[in-house]
């Protein structure tokens, strides 16, 4: 019986060691290599037909140093082609059905005006990427006529839609070989003829990833590009993208709001990131777009009092903040889609708060470079604390998630250091342990700048 039992001890020691032993998954690698302007730059999403009462190219360029002080980096430029008629939604049409690929729509004005706006641009040091639409076109593209092989059919030899919804476009069909290189072609225009710095690639996740490498591969030849996908899938990351967009960051903030999930939803998700992603990938944190605020509602409509709070986040968890155009001062109505609903510039204590966090992104290697570390808190359920670090310099975030006044402890070292808080503009220094006291969806952003 002794050497029995003896027996099964060495199998359950050598199955342990051999658990032990197992090599832990690894995160995935990524042959993409980001422009080296991106590094810290913000990202700021231009609706053409609604900016300005003109809706056109020129009317938008004088707002340039108004983004260029607000602390946008990237323009990402909505659609500017033609819009197609057959089969036309609204008056006006959508953006994303696009007629011809290298041409402007006449109501935004011409080629040469899109080229001045990324000359002037580049001169103010920001960049530009042009929205994408690769997976469908208008039903009166010329490609229609000229290469129907290169669109979806069904078994009757009928065009058909990428969504049932999209009735206004038709799909196109990549195992086509020669539509990749068409379309790589009608990309290649606008890096060559109008200097643009990449693209947003719309429903990315839509159009074989084939594709997308083959596209970066052979545009980047022309000088390096940044690719931001509209998707969040972490193969897009592996040889085609810089960026994707978190969508369950989004969804969470909204839960939270909404008071269907707590503050320690958004750590989970970080650190489901780090697990899944490629560490030098970089996401796209966001409170809106263009389709959240025209489908699902503005930012207040879904977050309520906690629109600061999550502003605040979305700037500065690890990744790149994005803006929405009108977001800056507050937009207050769903922007409607297919017909003409100026915005309303009126510069508002949201133009101070964007401005200040897009700045500080773009000035702060910690937010735009550095780690991250979840803060242990006495209420994790509603409050969320953070510290985000490159060398010398710390940055400390406390966010009451919540719309009740919460009285929270922290002990970290992390305290006892000098900061100056951003919004207040009041200098601190906490013992390791404090208590804080915080209104409903207080926000508190804590700077420590190296002093050499």
């Amino acid at each position: 019986m002794q050497n029995i039992a003896i027996f099964f001890l060495m199998i359950i020691t050598i199955g342990f060691s051999l658990r032990c032993d197992r090599p832990k998954p690894q995160r995935p690698l990524s042959a993409v290599t980001h422009p080296q302007w991106a590094t810290n730059k913000t990202i700021y999403e231009v609706n053409i037909r609604q900016y300005t009462a003109e809706g056109t190219i020129k009317a938008f360029e004088k707002h340039l140093p108004r983004l260029r002080a607000l602390g946008v980096g990237i323009l990402w430029i909505m659609p500017v082609q033609p819009i197609g008629e057959k089969n036309r939604k609204g008056n006006l049409g959508s953006y994303y059905s696009i007629r011809d690929y290298t041409a402007i729509h006449k109501p935004y004005g011409t080629l040469q005006d899109f080229k001045d706006l990324v000359n002037r641009a580049h001169a103010m040091g920001m960049y530009v990427i042009l929205d994408w639409v690769a997976n469908h076109t208008a039903w009166d593209h010329h490609w229609v006529q000229e290469h129907p092989q290169w669109y979806s059919k069904d078994s009757t030899g009928a065009l058909v839609l990428p969504n049932a919804d999209w009735t206004d476009v038709v799909d196109l069909n990549y195992q086509n070989e020669a539509l990749h290189q068409a379309m790589i072609e009608e990309m290649a225009f606008w890096v060559n003829q109008t200097d643009i710095d990449g693209f947003r690639c719309d429903v990315a996740e839509m159009v074989p990833i084939e594709f997308w490498e083959q596209a970066r591969w052979e545009l980047n030849q022309i000088k390096p590009l940044f690719w931001l996908a509209e998707g969040q899938a972490t193969y897009l990351h592996e040889k085609a993208f810089d960026m994707t967009y978190d969508w369950k960051t989004f969804y969470a903030m909204n839960g939270i709001a909404a008071g269907k999930r707590t503050a320690r939803a958004i750590d989970s998700i970080l650190q489901e990131e780090r697990r899944l992603y490629p560490e030098t990938a970089y996401r796209m944190r966001f409170i809106t777009n263009h389709d959240e605020n025209s489908w699902n509602g503005t930012v207040f409509e879904r977050l309520g009092d906690g629109v600061k709070p999550f502003a605040v986040l979305m700037a500065t968890i690890p990744g790149k903040p994005l803006l929405y155009s009108g977001q800056e001062v507050g937009l207050q109505k769903r922007l409607r889609f297919f017909a003409k609903d100026t915005i309303e510039w009126q510069p508002n204590q949201y133009s101070d708060l964007y401005g200040k966090l897009f700045n500080l992104y773009q000035q702060s290697p910690a937010l735009h470079k550095g780690s991250y570390e979840k803060m242990d808190t006495s209420a994790d359920e509603a409050v969320y604390a953070y510290v985000r670090k490159y060398e010398q310099e710390t940055i400390f975030v406390l966010l009451n998630l919540t719309d009740q006044r919460r009285h929270v402890t922290i002990d970290s070292p992390y305290l006892n250091q000098p900061y100056t808080e951003i919004f207040s503009g009041i200098p601190v220094r906490y013992e390791e342990e404090h208590t804080f006291d915080l209104e409903p969806w207080a926000y508190r952003l804590y700077v420590k700048e190296y002093q050499p």
